[in-house]
């Protein structure tokens, strides 16, 4: 006899409550909002809520939202069917397959150990060659948790077993939690740089064209390869300062390298195809701007290669839940954050809040929204959940205030991914590591908030310079 999955009703009080109490508030609705503007944020906030409380996995939270959106006549079921249309939703799916390539044949473990081996005689150099295993993979890897916990935790795990270090026997200071720790915050720093390395990223370029504000792969990278690349040399070394390993020199880390890259002998024809086909990708997300395809198609390019060449196989594709999870929850919510946009509520509040701020520079607002955006992630268990809420509004009165409308999208876009570093549950990626054991939470909020005001002043002050030198304002 099959059993009832568990759904925990408790966290459904939350949502509901908040979601009904908006719903009949109605009467004190902003004249400029209408009707159907106003319960669809009912809707809306009530499935952010569950997102966040999860009563259920989070596709079946923004399921019941849409499944509500279109019964009581807010949004038809044509249109409401539309939102699952969405080519940039569509790009994240392929790209999620496109990483399962890299586990499958192998080829991301190869390049974690050859980064390992070249870079792995001392502690620190060992860290920033972990780093260096995201920073490769990540351009088309928008799945940072299949970096973090797919690729490089298994490695980290190996190099701590061989010194000795292991997560619950009081034993991980040695080594393993340095390491553990850096690469997070390498995950955190490559989730920034690249555009297509988060999927949260996508969310804010999508809905940056509601602004009329088109940002290509190029130019997002073209604006974070300077703050990217302080964040990259800088953390590391501080993590080191605050969170010293006991052991600083790793000269069997390399041998441990040299021996695993053995085992797996000269790359397979497999490996070939993936690094072939990466390199494929990556080129055409560079030059789509310039040629004129989207990036959407370049992800179905790769997908399809993968599919022709049999490096992975129609099973693999349609297994890949978290891909097909994308398409779920990642299109609903865009969907009803758009709708909110259409419907006159984001418009209003922008128009409220930049007045709130009249007559502060549009510099100094855009200061106060990506901090504000940056620090109320505490309140929140997931950074597209949390772009779908706030991104938009947030650059309506950065662009009412007077800012430049594609350096707020950017600056704006850049906070979503850095705000994953702040709390162990911020991130899948934050999540698969905290996982591991290592580091226990009272050091990892501790650490994370010193390390967000490094990254803060590195992104807003130095990436506004930059951004000035690039022309963007």
């Amino acid at each position: 006899m099959s059993q009832l999955s568990k759904v925990d009703y408790k966290k459904f009080i939350l949502p509901v409550v908040v979601g009904l109490i908006i719903w009949f508030a109605s009467p004190i609705k902003p004249a400029s909002v209408s009707m159907a503007g106003w319960h669809i944020l009912a809707i809306f906030v009530a499935t952010i809520l569950g997102c966040i409380t999860q009563p259920l996995p989070i596709a079946g939270v923004s399921l019941i939202g849409i499944t509500l959106t279109i019964l009581f006549g807010i949004v038809p079921l044509d249109d409401a069917m539309l939102a699952f249309g969405n080519g940039t939703v569509w790009m994240i799916a392929m790209a999620y397959i496109l990483s399962r390539g890299f586990i499958k044949t192998g080829f991301g473990k190869r390049i974690g150990l050859t980064f390992v081996k070249l870079f792995g005689k001392r502690t620190l150099g060992l860290a920033y060659a972990l780093m260096g295993v995201d920073l490769v993979l990540s351009p088309a890897t928008p799945s940072n948790t299949a970096r973090s916990g797919g690729i490089v935790l298994p490695i980290i795990d190996s190099i701590a077993d061989s010194f000795g270090s292991h997560a619950n026997d009081g034993t991980g200071r040695k080594i393993g939690s340095f390491l553990v720790y850096t690469a997070f915050h390498g995950n955190v720093i490559d989730s920034a740089i690249f555009l297509t390395a988060m999927a949260p990223n996508l969310v804010s370029v999508a809905l940056a064209t509601a602004f009329h504000v088109h940002i290509t792969w190029f130019s997002w990278l073209a604006a974070s390869i300077v703050p990217g690349i302080l964040s990259f040399l800088i953390v590391p070394f501080i993590i080191y300062k605050m969170y010293p390993p006991e052991i600083k020199d790793t000269p069997n880390a390399k041998q441990w390298a040299e021996d695993e890259l053995a085992k797996m002998g000269k790359m397979s024809l497999a490996e070939k195809l993936m690094a072939g086909i990466f390199v494929i990708a990556l080129v055409l997300w560079i030059l789509s701007s310039f040629i004129g395809m989207e990036a959407t198609l370049v992800a179905f390019i790769a997908v399809s290669l993968l599919l022709l060449t049999g490096v992975i196989t129609i099973n693999d594709v349609l297994n890949e839940k978290g891909a097909w999870n994308v398409v779920v929850w990642f299109s609903i919510l865009i969907f009803m954050a758009n709708e909110l946009t259409k419907l006159g509520f984001i418009p209003w509040l922008s128009h409220t809040i930049a007045t709130s701020l009249h007559g502060l520079s549009w510099g100094l607002v855009l200061a106060i929204l990506c901090v504000f955006y940056f620090y109320i992630h505490y309140l929140f268990a997931s950074g597209t959940a949390h772009v779908s809420a706030m991104y938009g509004a947030l650059l309506g009165v950065a662009i009412a205030a007077g800012a430049p409308a594609t350096m707020s999208a950017l600056m704006l876009g850049y906070t979503a991914s850095l705000f994953s570093s702040t709390t162990h549950y911020a991130s899948g990626s934050a999540s698969a590591m905290f996982g591991s054991g290592f580091i226990d939470q009272k050091d990892w909020w501790k650490m994370n908030f010193i390390l967000g005001i490094v990254y803060l002043i590195i992104w807003i002050g130095f990436g506004s310079l930059w951004m000035k030198i690039i022309g963007l304002w």
